[in-house]
């Protein structure tokens, strides 16, 4: 009682406001932006990029904890602007607050060398080119030193020492030196994707670990991090939707299927050069290659995004990582139709070779899974002309790109995409139903021979079969599956599916709260054709079942409960169109050919036909492979002829 009297007097004290000191305000701003070493670096990194800079190199000692030096060939820092520099949000970036609704540079804030240096012993470095020597300035904490004269080229050198020596809490929370020294190189990979023109050297205790020399292309800086054994791997996207101040131009690079990994980290997006993370551009990807990953599993991508900067709020976020779009919607669109595209020009078959070194190069590189930045357009057949002409356009000038001038740079190359693509043919129709795959997302895999060639089923469950490259191995279920659920999925499009009244209604028992989820399947379940209603607190009965499911023997019974327990997951929601292609999922597998199902030669055939009349038939709905391919080369190579 005696303690509880104590608390609320204290409580009931009158707690004076006063002035945080200079040194706590920077401290707390480092707080935000100074998460560990590697967030000195992304700041000093773009300040080098801000300031024009052709070359950069970095240096790390101790994981970034005891040395960080950002060398640059920028503009530099005139003598008695560099205090200035160092002081809290002083900056050359901004001038008026409607300046904060079109930034065009990197930072823009004014308080990360403030913030830095409040952590650590900061030295500045600085010449410009209309001067003959450097000039120097030094802090720790709240004390900045005299300018005072040194030698140095043109460009900032900016040394940072005893990073948190006088935070020790901060320092607890670090992980091991090489840990930090990876994420600190994590950023130089980045930006430097994001910068193809612009050279990067890192060295670590000395050694150079990196080193990408300047005016590389942006295919070219890509596979240089990424790894020149990917190239084949990796599928050229692009967009241009510059219809007014609000549009977006897209190039980047995403990874064959089989390259999907069990983190998204080896996703990179882009935006004017800045590395952003984006719920919406996330979506996109995942909605692109949905049916093609298996679930859990995430793509390799890397997007590089150009927009107006009056489109885009890159100021919801301390470290500037999070963007808020002014169209979100039309983002959304021009990523999923862009990999769509992407993926519809490429074989997704994979190869049992070209699999296992597109694992292992992921696994064995450091740089793997790094990715690159800012929007260049590329022709689908891999031309890098038009790639090149946007890279040497943003190269003009270090701010925003002239939007103008840009969709001259893009339409041309456009209009021969347009002309190039006129005359290609149109997918055949899929078997039975009259309708064409939709051409933004079909992925035409290469014919197999179906007429003259023999067949071969192995263990009644694979098919083995020649194409022009080797030998395919197709899982008879799993790509029957993809045919059975693109069926659907079009057949529903135009209505309800067509249902079997039972002579019997199938009772089916329920749990405690499944009867509210019944019902709210109601619209669902006549989608795809069944009748079900409430039969008593724990028992439902089935009216009418879809047909194409009573034809192949489905038991009623087994299928709704099974229904039942997936429409229980949290991510599941009965009137979205995801949860239709989850059931229709559901009804295609029950539906399809089994392996053990011994099939026909004619069977077999029709089977493989399919193969070609369908979109994305290089995986089942769940993402799994539908067929592997194993190449002459890898033949070859098994049998020590090469």
């Amino acid at each position: 009682m005696a303690g509880t009297e104590a608390m609320a007097r204290l409580g009931a004290q009158r707690r004076t406001i006063r002035a945080l000191p200079a040194l706590l305000v920077n401290q707390i701003a480092a707080g935000e932006v100074i998460e560990r070493p590697a967030s000195v670096v992304k700041e000093l990194l773009e300040n080098a990029l801000d300031a024009g800079a052709t070359r950069i190199n970095v240096e790390l000692d101790g994981g970034g904890t005891e040395l960080i030096r950002v060398t640059d060939d920028g503009s530099g820092i005139e003598p008695d602007e560099l205090p200035l520099a160092l002081a809290p949000h002083a900056t050359s970036k901004i001038a008026a607050s409607d300046d904060l609704d079109r930034i065009a540079t990197m930072g823009f804030r004014g308080e990360a060398l403030a913030s830095i240096a409040s952590v650590a012993r900061v030295q500045l470095r600085s010449r410009t080119r209309n001067r003959d020597a450097a000039a120097i300035v030094e802090a720790e904490g709240d004390q900045i030193g005299p300018v005072r004269p040194g030698a140095g080229p043109v460009g900032t050198s900016v040394t940072v020492r005893n990073l948190f020596f006088n935070t020790p809490a901060r320092r607890k929370f670090l992980r091991t030196p090489a840990t930090e020294q990876q994420r600190c190189l994590e950023w130089v990979r980045d930006l430097a994707m994001a910068r193809p023109a612009v050279g990067f050297r890192a060295t670590v205790e000395g050694r150079v670990v990196l080193d990408l020399a300047p005016e590389q292309g942006p295919r070219d800086r890509v596979l240089a991090v990424l790894g020149e054994d990917l190239s084949d791997q990796m599928v050229v996207v692009e967009a241009d939707s510059f219809d007014d101040a609000r549009g977006v131009a897209l190039w980047g690079l995403v990874g064959l299927p089989a390259l999907a990994r069990a983190t998204p980290s080896h996703q990179k997006v882009f935006l004017n050069g800045r590395v952003v993370r984006d719920k919406t551009i996330q979506h996109a990807i995942r909605e692109a290659y949905r049916g093609l990953v298996e679930p859990g599993r995430h793509p390799t991508a890397v997007l590089m995004l150009e927009m107006s900067p009056s489109a885009v709020d890159v100021n919801v976020h301390p470290a500037k990582l999070e963007v808020r779009f002014r169209d979100s919607g039309m983002v959304h669109q021009a990523v999923l139709g862009s990999i769509r595209r992407g993926l519809q020009r490429a074989d997704l078959t994979p190869s049992v070779g070209a699999q296992g070194a597109g694992a292992g190069s992921l696994q064995r590189s450091p740089m793997a899974g790094r990715l690159p930045g800012a929007g260049w357009s590329l022709r689908p057949g891999g031309n890098d002309v038009s790639a090149e002409r946007f890279a040497a356009f943003l190269r003009e000038g270090n701010a925003a790109p002239r939007y103008d001038d840009l969709r001259g740079v893009l339409d041309a190359d456009a209009a021969a995409d347009r002309a190039a693509h006129a005359s290609e043919p149109v997918a055949a129709p899929i078997n039975g139903t009259g309708a064409s795959p939709r051409p933004d997302v079909e992925a035409t895999p290469l014919p197999l021979p179906t007429k003259a060639a023999s067949l071969l089923q192995v263990h009644k469950s694979f098919v083995v079969a020649e194409d022009p490259e080797g030998v395919v191995i197709v899982d008879q279920h799993a790509l029957h599956e993809r045919v059975m659920f693109e069926r659907l999925l079009e057949r529903v499009s135009r209505g309800p599916l067509e249902g079997q009244r039972l002579l019997t209604p199938a009772m089916v028992a329920i749990r405690d709260g499944q009867a509210a989820l019944v019902e709210a399947l109601g619209p669902l379940l006549e989608r795809i054709g069944m009748d079900v209603t409430l039969a008593g607190p724990r028992d439902v009965a089935v009216h009418v079942f879809p047909s194409l499911l009573f034809e192949r023997g489905v038991e009623a019974g087994e299928f709704l409960r099974g229904l039942l327990d997936k429409a229980e997951g949290e991510s599941f929601t009965p009137t979205s169109e995801e949860a239709l292609r989850d059931v229709l999922d559901m009804m295609a597998c029950k539906a399809a050919v089994k392996a053990g199902d011994a099939l026909s030669e004619g069977e077999l055939r029709d089977l493989l036909a399919m193969r070609e009349t369908v979109e994305r038939s290089s995986n089942c709905p769940h993402g799994r492979p539908t067929s592997i391919r194993l190449t002459v080369r890898e033949l070859e190579r098994l049998f020590g002829r090469t």
